[in-house]
């Protein structure tokens, strides 16, 4: 396998243990936030709007993470796991759309939207500091020793009441002595299913692709990229992780593009890619009729122009194997690393782009596309931030696992949600044999869904007891590897980056461990001040609601994973009954003026008619009732705006769907009212 050979482990650098010097009476800080992704910004803000004085180290120069650095295509199965700031980012993104929310933004926006943030609030950033070691009394984490790379590496000590980890790599959990695990668990360990090692079938070679040198001559040697290590049983544990890549930013518009062909690697070598070519060969061979660029990469279109561009197929932007070492490695190893994903996916598009032998209409399609030149301008219009989907995992009082994930197993510490697949990449790429033939396939890729949104529990935010008393951990959460691929989404980041923030004010507030915070006061706050500001929350009736939904004719449950709010919705069809209606109703406690908003799902699987284009609905406000007939063209999974109605305290609220005279099938999904004033 072509990986990097990596000397010098990060735990070299980041040392723990207790510390012999007298500690000040007064902590410098009363929080101190290591890593500036989107969980660290939003925890940082939170902690401001709570008075807490806070110290954000972020060890780059950019905010916000893999949100900030082209993930605009937000990863998320349901968006009622959404709440809080990380529900607010959305809507400021959308605010400068002129949309309601916005789940595909460009990463120029994201970040201006974080710095944002921390403009906000009272907190102190140090950007470019770096962890070196952490010093503990007891279970406490008492100070953190950080380099400054804008000094030359000078060192600083930084002392805190509490601590929160918010890197992707759990960098400061294992300075300070905190349990983990990197790679994956054996499906044995917590009696699962879908963990360790698991061929499957996509983002798969197809069958008959050689993996030799000489094709059908093992001695050879194996093409680059491949691992001549043997195939181990499915549900076999091991230390690989699933691969990185980087979130892509590109433009179709000409007079915005870098082309491809500008950006050759200095280091470029076609025989990286020899493996692809055997691929596009072999679709053309085949006659495939579909054979772009798309066929190569995932292509998520954002605003003005722009993509995300993601992971496709066998051999793609997803450096598998590459990045094994990376989670335990030392600072200079990891910058090779990413610099070899950079080069590696730099090269692929260089190679797709200019190399003769490639079909001439997956060229030509690709130099469509150019690199996004507005974006990334003090990185060569290259993202800052690798994909570091998963590395250190901490190993914390409760271990998230595929159970909690299936509804099997119930937390009692339910604090926010998580609602994608259980999702991993691949980990591997190895050589097969199959009717006396050696082939080519990756493994480590699964893609589970359809259960519905699950609870986050508290405990797997806290280290263990025993181990340290005064940190909180909502990105390098404690779970398992498949267990941790539905949970590991930017929106759930940011959640949980605002639930330890509190959990943190709770803890100096009550003198307590975080161990020892009761996550109800954590729940209460979020659902009573989600924006920690006073602001109204949000009043939401979903159509499982008992006692606030009253349906009229013939309803039908039923359910689109992944393109629904909750657990399902009901749905009708004027065809089968002329009168029927669906009502949702709620008291309105606090007064003012509040914007309106009906769901509209996706529909059911397998569904050849279209919903509705308009539907007549009534929306009875105090006293009044508004009729209005709304548009639902181009609104499938997104709220449809019913306009601004007040309220008086104590008023109801009545939304009816007069769906018997609609043009088409009607969904009865949420009603959503937004406070204005």
């Amino acid at each position: 396998m072509n990986r990097l050979l990596l000397l010098l482990p990060i735990m070299g650098l980041l040392l723990f243990g207790c510390s012999n010097e007298p500690t000040a009476e007064s902590p410098e800080y009363d929080l101190c936030i290591y890593g500036g992704t989107s969980a660290g910004v939003i925890a940082a803000h939170a902690a401001g709007k709570l008075g807490l004085k806070t110290l954000l180290i972020e060890p780059g120069t950019h905010l916000g993470g893999l949100s900030s650095s082209g993930l605009g295509s937000t990863d998320i199965g349901n968006k009622h796991a959404v709440t809080g700031l990380s529900r607010d980012f959305y809507r400021r993104l959308g605010d400068h759309y002129g949309i309601f929310e916005a789940w595909t933004f460009e990463p120029s926006l994201a970040e201006k939207t974080f710095e944002e943030y921390i403009a906000e609030v009272e907190v102190d950033v140090w950007r470019e500091h770096r962890l070196q070691s952490a010093a503990k009394e007891g279970t406490n984490i008492q100070r953190i020793t950080v380099e400054d790379l804008s000094a030359g590496g000078a060192s600083k000590q930084v002392s805190a009441r509490m601590f929160i980890d918010c890197t992707y790599e759990g960098d400061l959990l294992a300075a300070a002595g905190v349990s983990y695990t990197i790679g994956r668990e054996a499906n044995s360990t917590y009696n699962e299913t879908l963990n360790g090692v698991q061929l499957r079938k996509y983002h798969q070679f197809e069958d008959g692709i050689d993996p030799y040198v000489v094709p059908g001559d093992s001695t050879s040697g194996l093409l680059w990229g491949i691992n001549d290590e043997p195939l181990s049983p499915d549900g076999t544990g091991d230390k690989k992780v699933q691969a990185y890549n980087f979130r892509l930013c590109w433009s179709d518009d000409p007079d915005n593009q870098v082309p491809f062909s500008e950006t050759r690697p200095d280091d470029y070598d076609p025989e990286k890619y020899a493996l692809l070519l055997r691929l596009l060969e072999s679709r053309e061979a085949k006659g495939k009729k579909r054979h772009d660029a798309g066929t190569y990469f995932i292509i998520n279109r954002m605003p003005n122009h722009k993509t995300d561009i993601n992971n496709r197929g066998a051999f793609s932007t997803d450096h598998i194997g590459g990045n094994w070492d990376y989670p335990e490695a030392s600072y200079e190893a990891r910058e090779a690393i990413r610099q070899d994903h950079e080069d590696y996916i730099k090269g692929l598009c260089y190679f797709l782009a200019t190399d003769p032998r490639v079909p001439k209409r997956v060229q030509d399609d690709l130099n469509t596309w150019g690199w996004a030149k507005d974006e990334f301008t003090d990185n060569g219009n290259f993202p800052h931030q690798m994909y570091v989907r998963e590395a250190r995992r901490m190993i914390g009082e409760t271990v998230m696992t595929e159970h909690h994930c299936l509804g099997d197993e119930v937390l009692q510490d339910p604090i926010g949600l998580a609602a994608y697949t259980m999702d991993s990449h691949n980990c591997d790429r190895v050589v097969i044999h199959k009717d006396g033939k050696a082939m080519v396939k990756n493994e480590g890729n699964v893609e589970v869904g359809g259960f519905p949104p699950f609870p986050i529990g508290y405990s797997a935010l806290t280290p263990k007891a025993s181990e340290c008393t005064n940190l909180l951990v909502p990105v390098a959460l404690s779970a398992s590897h498949i267990a941790y691929g539905s949970i590991r989404m930017e929106p759930v980041f940011m959640v949980m980056g605002q639930v330890t923030a509190i959990a943190a004010q709770l803890a100096i507030e009550g003198q307590k461990t975080v161990q020892e915070v009761d996550h109800q006061k954590i729940v209460d706050l979020m659902n009573t001040d989600p924006l920690l500001n006073g602001t109204r929350p949000d009043i939401l009736v979903d159509n499982t609601d008992a006692g606030q939904v009253e349906a009229v004719g013939t309803w039908q449950d039923t359910s689109r994973w992944m393109g629904q709010y909750k657990t399902n919705y009901a749905m009708t069809d004027p065809k089968e009954s002329e009168a029927s209606q669906f009502s949702f109703q709620t008291p309105v406690e606090r007064p003012g003026k509040y914007q309106l908003y009906l769901y509209v799902p996706s529909r059911p699987r397998g569904m050849e008619a279209e919903w509705a284009t308009t539907l007549p609905v009534t929306i009875t406000h105090q006293e009044s009732q508004t009729q209005k007939t709304i548009d639902l063209q181009a609104h499938e999974r997104d709220w449809v705006d019913l306009g601004n109605y007040s309220f008086e305290q104590g008023g109801q609220c009545q939304l009816t769907l007069n769906a018997g005279t609609a043009n088409g099938p009607v969904a009865a999904d949420a009603l959503l009212l937004v406070p204005t004033n």
